[in-house]
């Protein structure tokens, strides 16, 4: 977003590291979760919610609102603590995180959860539903945008690529897709198990315009993010670190899925205070 406050910045990237903190929390009481994945979207989710998207909380189903699908949709540790962060859900929720009868589930549902849009988990699956959106909002003439965030590793599902394939034939504009590109997925990195590269020159073969910037840097995505649209969907690859504010988690891919014992957990927290 051209001419961002220093204070708009400041917030942002506070409630960036109070989610981290929340994540934290949530998947060292609960013993499961995607920490090194909640870790490195973070910071999009918070520019997004904070800097960009059109959304009240107070009316969730506002039918002027933006859409915003995760779909990553492992990753409920960081969605939902910037949810709560933005006043969907209380703060005191998240302390049910994957409790028998919570509504804080391991993946997002819209029939539980105020501001998830779609409900998502099997990877490649929340792309397609956006492009739906995006489809169905310009047959309604609407003006709200849409955006998704992808999983680098969910790109190996061959239904991103079809949807990638409509969206751009159909010049969805209106559309905004953020790649969570940290170079690693369950058990390996991208590249040494189907390699995704060359991954801009992709998404610009099937139409769309491509941005890259690193994913940690709030000013850089805010710009991006905000920024009016052209006639084409936008693809923007968001260079990540997964475990990003944990010394001892960034880029390590046991951090996928792993879950910290006590000592772990207090150098987190002392690192994200």
């Amino acid at each position: 977003m051209p001419g961002a406050s220093d204070t708009l910045i400041d917030e942002i990237r506070a409630k960036a590291r109070a989610v981290r903190r929340h994540c934290m929390q949530m998947v060292y009481t609960a013993r499961l979760g995607h920490l090194g994945g909640d870790l490195s979207v973070t910071d999009i989710l918070c520019t997004l919610y904070f800097g960009v998207l059109n959304v009240d909380p107070a009316d969730p189903n506002d039918p002027a609102r933006d859409r915003f699908v995760l779909s990553k949709g492992h990753c409920t540790g960081s969605l939902y603590s910037t949810l709560a962060e933005r006043g969907f859900i209380s703060l005191e929720e998240l302390n049910t995180y994957m409790q028998p009868l919570s509504r804080l589930n391991g993946h997002p549902n819209r029939n539980y959860v105020p501001g998830v849009e779609t409900n998502t988990g099997p990877l490649g699956h929340g792309l397609p539903v956006a492009v739906g959106i995006g489809i169905a909002g310009r047959i309604d003439k609407a003006s709200y945008r849409v955006f998704a965030v992808v999983g680098d590793g969910e790109l190996q599902e061959g239904s991103n690529w079809e949807a990638a394939m409509a969206a751009g034939h159909r010049k969805l504009s209106n559309l905004t897709v953020v790649i969570d590109r940290n170079g690693l997925q369950q058990g390996a990195r991208t590249e040494d198990t189907s390699a995704l590269e060359p991954l801009a020159d992709k998404w610009r073969a099937f139409g769309w315009e491509v941005i890259e910037v690193d994913g940690h840097d709030h000013a850089a995505l805010l710009k991006v993010l905000g920024a009016a649209g052209t006639n084409r969907p936008r693809c923007v690859i968001a260079h990540t670190h997964k475990g990003m504010g944990v010394s001892y988690m960034v880029d390590q891919v046991s951090w996928h899925h792993g879950i910290p014992d006590q000592e772990q957990y207090e150098i987190a927290m002392r690192e994200l205070a």
